[in-house]
């Protein structure tokens, strides 16, 4: 069987490319740009295409098509960027490849303690040698409630993480999840989490019925101070209600390794570019925000995992066999 790898990282995908699908008995064509109509072509005659987060609209997924690709499989446990509608009429099987939760479930952390250390700043200020105390005095985790919004595998292993530092959790979601509650942290309402959260943390893939689930309203009801942290998607909060919220100091601080509109922008080097995305640059400017392009899913475990997952996918779709990484698009 033939598939094509789009987005191939030279750096530290590659080799794991060429040994699994080596392994597997898949050839491969590896190509380092994103897929559009003009590199479609790589893909006649292979059954698979292999992506990362880059945007999978209907138009391009009809060229596709086209050239006889039947299963689009995406590095990553988020989707949202493929239209899972449009494949499904287009006879396409749409597939992810969830890593690891730990690597994420790190990063959330160590993005909440910045946050609450206003970690920020104190590296700023060292850089310059300014080494004074006023406006870095920080807070303790042991003193505060965090709130976990998403309970799958990630948000439950931010909840074990949580559990070794003495603060107060809660949790969210639409479907409750039995080793939560045996944890002893209590499901409360998303009106309940807004009035008692000191942080917020974000782990919830992005749908129709969540989408700005963070807004302008969400903020009002929430604690002065609140800190926000999102590693999830960035389409789970508003910016400008965002960037309202820590211009009038209702929101304290935020740890964001995804935002709105990221498409384009994150994995590639855009020093010298003009970007348009205004959101992004006046939240990278403020001095209690601390963003990062979208990362935390990157350890060695995880690229592994990724590579090696999405290939297996595709070989059990070419065999007919039952394959674990299909979703319901």
């Amino acid at each position: 069987m033939k598939a094509v790898v789009y987005n191939c990282r030279e750096f530290d995908e590659k080799e794991l490319f060429e040994k699994y699908g080596k392994e597997l008995g898949i050839e491969l064509v590896l190509c380092p740009d994103a897929p559009d109509k003009e590199n479609a072509a790589l893909a006649k005659g292979a059954e698979c295409i292999d992506i990362i987060t880059s945007r999978m609209p209907r138009e391009l997924l009809e060229v596709f098509a086209g050239y006889g690709v039947r299963y689009v499989t995406t590095r990553t446990i988020g989707y949202d960027h493929i239209d899972g509608k449009a494949a499904k009429e287009l006879g396409m099987t749409v597939a992810n490849a969830p890593y690891g939760p730990c690597g994420v479930a790190d990063y959330a952390v160590m993005l909440i303690l910045m946050t609450i250390r206003k970690m920020k700043r104190i590296m700023e200020r060292t850089n310059i040698q300014d080494y004074s105390l006023k406006g870095i005095q920080g807070r303790e985790l042991k003193d505060l409630t965090v709130g976990v919004i998403g309970t799958g595998r990630i948000g439950r292993t931010v909840l074990q993480n949580l559990s070794g530092f003495g603060c107060r959790r809660i949790a969210y979601d639409p479907f409750r999840n039995q080793e939560v509650e045996q944890a002893g942290v209590p499901y409360v309402t998303l009106d309940e989490m807004w009035r008692r959260a000191d942080v917020i943390t974000l782990h919830a893939p992005l749908t129709d019925d969540n989408y700005h689930m963070i807004d302008q309203e969400a903020i009002s009801r929430m604690k002065d101070g609140v800190m926000i942290i999102n590693t999830a998607r960035g389409g789970l909060i508003d910016s400008q209600a965002l960037i309202c919220g820590i211009e009038n100091g209702k929101i304290g601080g935020a740890g964001l390794d995804v935002v709105e509109n990221e498409f384009g922008l994150y994995y590639y080097d855009h020093k010298s570019d003009i970007l348009n995305n205004r959101e992004l640059a006046v939240l990278r400017g403020f001095p209690n925000v601390t963003v990062s392009h979208h990362m935390a899913f990157y350890t060695d475990d995880c690229v592994e995992t990724v590579v090696r997952d999405s290939l297996l996918g595709c070989k059990c779709f070419a065999e007919g066999k039952e394959n674990p990484w299909v979703v319901d698009g």
